[in-house]
C-alpha cells in the first residue's frame, strides 16, 4: 500500500522486484555423542560434571577447537606391553637391542571421541557439534545417551547423529544398543531433518562377523533414518599415552635390565636414543576405529563438492591402511541384502591401487524401493527442511490466490535450480517435479475456513547406479 504524503517534497520509495526464494539449509552437520577429557563452554570456562548439569552441544570448526573445549586422548597406557630385550657378549656388552610393543585390545575402554574427530576432519569434515556425556572415567549408557539425544534435538542445525563410544552392555547382553539406537531413529523420524550413522560395536579382530549379529542391534521401526557400516578401520593414528605412565619391561640377558620398571619419560632423561626407539615401536601400534566418523567426513566432502543427492559411496577413506576384516563379494551379498529383515549393512572394502573404499550406499531399510538409499533420504530431508523454513513468512498471511502464487513460484524456482544441478531426474522440469497449490487443487473451502494452506510437492530424485551391468556378445562374420 502506498504511503499517504501530506508535506510537499521529494520522497524515495524502494520497490522490491526480486521474488521470494528458498534458502538452502546445511546438509552435513553431525552431532558427535561420547566421552571427553573435560568440557569447556564457549568462553573457555570448564564445566564441572554433575547430575544437574545437562550436556550442552558445542559447535566446533576444527580439531583445534575440539581440543580447546574437550581436551585430548584417553590415556591407554594400560593396554601396552613394551619389552626391551638386550643380547650381550661375555663381557656384558650389549650386542643388539630388540624392542617389542604390543597392544591388548580387549582392555580398551571404548573412549573413541578424540580419535573420531581426527578421522572426521581428515576425511573432509567441517562444522559439527560435540555433546560430551562425561569424562573418561564415566560410563556411556542408555541414561546419558538419552540426555545427549535430548540435547541434540534442540540444535536445529544438526543433520547427523553419531555415537562415538562403546556402550555399556547390560550383563553382556546387547539390549543396550538396541534401546539407544531405537530412540535415535525415533528422534530422527520425529524431527525429520537428520539421520543416524551407527557403528557395529563388535570385538572381532580380523575375523568376519555374521551379519545377523550386527542387525540384532536395530529395531524394525524408522530404519530409513539410519545406516551402518562394516567393518572397522585400521587407521594411521597411534594410541594416545602419557610417557610418565607407560612402564617398560627391560631384560638384559636373563636378568632385569637397567630400564626395567621405569616409565618412558624417565628413560628419556637417561638415554634419548633408547627413548626414541621405544617411542617409535609403541607408535607402530595403530588404532582400530569404528567407521562412522570417517563416513560423516566423507558425507561433508561429497555434499560440498557434488551435492547431497550424490551417494556417499565409492569414495576413498583417508587416514586408513585397511579395513580390519577383508570382506569378500560373497560375504557382502549377505550384508547388503537381507530378505528377512531388510536391514542393509554397508561394506567397506580394500581395492588395490584405490585404497579403502566405502562400497555401499543403503539405509537400514535396504529392501524399500522408496527409502533404500541414503542419498535419497538425506536429499528429501534437505528439501523438506529448506522449504519448511522458507515458507514461514506465509503464516497469518491472507489465505488467497496471491499468497498461493508466491509460494508456488518460490518452490518452483528452488526445485528448478536443483533439477539444473542434477539432483532430479527428467528431461524437462515438469518431469522432474511438481508443485500444486490452490482451491480445488489441494484445498477445499473447509480447509481455507480452518486456516490451512496445503502444498503438494513431488520429486523425482536421482538414485545411485548401484549395479553396473555390461553385456557382451560375440558377433558372427557378416562379410
Amino acid at each position: 500500500m502506498s504511503k499517504t504524503y501530506k508535506v510537499p517534497g521529494v520522497y524515495i520509495e524502494e520497490v522490491n522486484k526480486f521474488p521470494i526464494s528458498v534458502a538452502d539449509v546445511g546438509t552435513a552437520i553431525p552431532a558427535f555423542i561420547g566421552r571427553t577429557q573435560f568440557y569447556r563452554d564457549e568462553n573457555g570456562l570448564e564445566i564441572v560434571r554433575s547430575e544437574n548439569v545437562k550436556p550442552k552441544p558445542i559447535r566446533i570448526n576444527s580439531f583445534l577447537d575440539y581440543q580447546k573445549h574437550f581436551g585430548g586422548f584417553c590415556s591407554e597406557h594400560q593396554i601396552f606391553t613394551t619389552i626391551v630385550t638386550d643380547t650381550t657378549d661375555i663381557a656384558g656388552v650389549i650386542i643388539s637391542r630388540k624392542i617389542k610393543s604390543t597392544v591388548n585390545k580387549t582392555l580398551l575402554s571404548g573412549n573413541y571421541m578424540y580419535y573420531a574427530i581426527q578421522m572426521f576432519y581428515g576425511n573432509g569434515g567441517g562444522p559439527c557439534y560435540i555433546i560430551s556425556t562425561g569424562d573418561y572415567s564415566s560410563t556411556f549408557n542408555n541414561e546419558n545417551g538419552d540426555v545427549a539425544l535430548e540435547a541434540s534435538s534442540k540444535v536445529d542445525e544438526v543433520t547427523m547423529l553419531i555415537f562415538t563410544d562403546k556402550h555399556a552392555e547390560n550383563d553382556g547382553i546387547r539390549t543396550g544398543y538396541k534401546l539407544l539406537y531405537g530412540k535415535a531413529l525415533n528422534e530422527c523420524k520425529k524431527l525429520g531433518d537428520r539421520i543416524a550413522i551407527f557403528d557395529p560395536w563388535i570385538v572381532s579382530g580380523n575375523t568376519y562377523i555374521d551379519a545377523d549379529i550386527i542387525r540384532a542391534d536395530f529395531e524394525n521401526n524408522n530404519l530409513e533414518y539410519g545406516c551402518t557400516y562394516y567393518p572397522w578401520l585400521q587407521t594411521t593414528m597411534f594410541y594416545g599415552y602419557n610417557g610418565d605412565e607407560l612402564i617398560i619391561s627391560h631384560k638384559n640377558g636373563s636378568i632385569n635390565g637397567a630400564f626395567d620398571g621405569m616409565n618412558l619419560t624417565a628413560i628419556k632423561a637417561i638415554d634419548s636414543n633408547t627413548y626414541e626407539l621405544i617411542k617409535a615401536e609403541v607408535n607402530n601400534n595403530k588404532i582400530d576405529l569404528p567407521p562412522s566418523s570417517a563416513v560423516a567426513g566423507i558425507m561433508v566432502h561429497v555434499d560440498n563438492n557434488r551435492g547431497v543427492w550424490k551417494a556417499p559411496a565409492n569414495e576413498t577413506i583417508i587416514m586408513t591402511t585397511l579395513p580390519t576384516v577383508k570382506v569378500t563379494s560373497d560375504q557382502q551379498e549377505s550384508l547388503t541384502i537381507d530378505t528377512t529383515t531388510g536391514k542393509s549393512i554397508n561394506v567397506i572394502r580394500f581395492f588395490p591401487e584405490r585404497g579403502t573404499i566405502i562400497w555401499g550406499a543403503r539405509t537400514l531399510k535396504g529392501n524399500d524401493n522408496e527409502w533404500k538409499y541414503i542419498s535419497v533420504r538425506r536429499f528429501f530431508n534437505y528439501v523438506e527442511e529448506s522449504i519448511k523454513k522458507s515458507t514461514g513468512f506465509v503464516v497469518f498471511e491472507p489465505n488467497e490466490a496471491s499468497t498461493w502464487i508466491k509460494v508456488k513460484s518460490m518452490c518452483d524456482n528452488f526445485l528448478n535450480q536443483l533439477w539444473r544441478n542434477g539432483a532430479l531426474q527428467g528431461a524437462k522440469p515438469n518431469e522432474a517435479f511438481f508443485v500444486n497449490i490452490g482451491l480445488g487443487v489441494t484445498m477445499t473451502n473447509i480447509d481455507i475456513l480452518e486456516g490451512k494452506i496445503i502444498i503438494e510437492i513431488g520429486l523425482a530424485a536421482v538414485r545411485p547406479a548401484e549395479f553396473i551391468i555390461l553385456r557382451f556378445s560375440c558377433r558372427t562374420q557378416s562379410s
